[in-house]
């Protein structure tokens, strides 16, 4: 398994925390495009993970760093300034994990900055594999939807601005609802 993958998990994590993510969530059009994208190739999560980028993966925190949790985002965002992101092209992850993603093709630095402070603190944790930031498009199907998602999306060219990162939680049912989002209002890069 990817280690930044948002599946379900078994909610039998104790009634007193929660499971959070952070992300650089993909906004519309390109959206809803990528998720019909990962229904049509059969991915048993295109309608309860939006498309995004990882910051922090699915991560346990216990109720009572809920608020400890909230200020440090909030500390974090204000240190980071807006930014352009670029997703471009396909690519996968295969041998090690059957993905297929779409590309960030500018961002990347920006990313893996807010991803290395995000993951410090009280969300401080360890990754199973190095940072490499993409937006997954397929997984968890079959080795034809893998290559249809793959050939298909190959040209995909989606630009926007990013002002922002999102903190979801995980609801019983599986699915991430967004729980805040932080703006990026930090000073600009020189």
């Amino acid at each position: 398994m990817n280690d930044d993958t948002f599946v379900p998990r078994s909610r039998g994590a104790r009634a007193e925390s929660t499971v959070l993510g952070v992300v650089v969530a993909v906004p519309e059009p390109w959206a809803q495009l990528l998720t019909d994208w990962r229904a049509k190739c059969g991915d048993p999560q295109a309608g309860l993970v939006p498309p995004h980028v990882t910051l922090l993966p699915p991560t346990e925190v216990p109720g009572a760093q809920r608020q400890a949790v909230t200020d440090h985002l909030a500390a974090v965002a204000r240190q980071h300034p807006p930014f352009d992101m670029h997703l471009s092209g396909t690519g996968t992850f295969s041998p090690v994990s059957e993905v297929v993603f779409v590309a960030v093709a500018r961002g990347i630095g920006s990313c893996e900055l807010l991803a290395n402070d995000v993951r410090t603190g009280p969300l401080a944790r360890p990754l199973a594999y190095p940072y490499h930031p993409h937006v997954t498009v397929a997984h968890d199907v079959s080795a034809d939807m893998l290559d249809l998602a793959y050939s298909a999306l190959a040209d995909l060219s989606a630009e926007f601005r990013v002002d922002h990162f999102t903190e979801f939680e995980q609801a019983e049912s599986g699915a991430w609802v967004v729980a805040r989002e932080y703006p990026l209002c930090g000073p600009a890069r020189g």
